[in-house]
């Protein structure tokens, strides 16, 4: 059985959730805290050197981290992967623009408004991820104005990628009602079979 280590309230391990679930897929998983110092043990750091969750544990043994790199592997010749060459290099596309140009300032933002004290030092970095958050939900919404899901036409990892941490920006300070077009997807991908929501702890 495929064994998910995570933490219920991040993005990222969210991701691999619906993923697994949406592919109706058997695991286990076994809650790692990042803030309690749970993915620096020796235990850990020998499945995931850069100690970040999500890991994946495969039937076999190995380890595979890295998110996007889980959900194109459990997605692998199923219809949440196309298998045509653009096609699938679109969903690419989208995925390394979460990783690159999304993830860095809409999951820091929530980050840092969830876990840290109001006059924390770190609550400076806000203006500067809210400019970019925001141009990165921009680009979202233009292209979702055209198209009902992000890549192929149809509901893919690519969109499993981009609606963890989209679908709970408010949480960053993030005023998604100026995105309508994006607001709709979000729906949309919360009306797939079998989709499950993020549990917040």
């Amino acid at each position: 059985m495929l064994i998910v280590y995570g933490m219920s309230d991040s993005g990222n391990c969210y991701k691999v959730k619906l993923a697994l679930e949406q592919l109706g897929l058997a695991y286990r998983w076994i809650e790692v805290d990042p803030v309690k110092g749970e993915t620096a043990s020796a235990a850990f750091l020998a499945k995931n050197p850069n100690g970040k969750v999500p890991t994946l544990e495969l039937e076999n043994g190995e380890f595979l981290p890295e998110s996007n790199a889980i959900l194109n592997y459990l997605a692998d010749g199923t219809p949440l992967l196309p298998g045509q060459r653009l096609a699938r290099a679109r969903v690419l596309q989208w995925m390394f623009f979460e990783q690159y140009s999304h993830e860095p300032y809409i999951a820091v933002a929530r980050s840092i408004m969830r876990y840290t004290a109001p006059d924390s030092p770190e609550r400076a970095q806000l203006p500067r991820l809210h400019s970019r958050g925001q141009r990165a939900l921009g680009v979202m919404e233009q292209h979702l104005e055209r198209e009902p899901f992000l890549a192929a036409g149809r509901y893919t990892v690519a969109d499993i990628a981009l609606y963890a941490y989209t679908h709970c920006a408010a949480d960053g300070g993030f005023d998604l009602g100026k995105y309508p077009a994006l607001l709709a997807w979000l729906d949309r991908v919360a009306s797939q079979p079998r989709h499950v929501p993020l549990h917040l702890r």
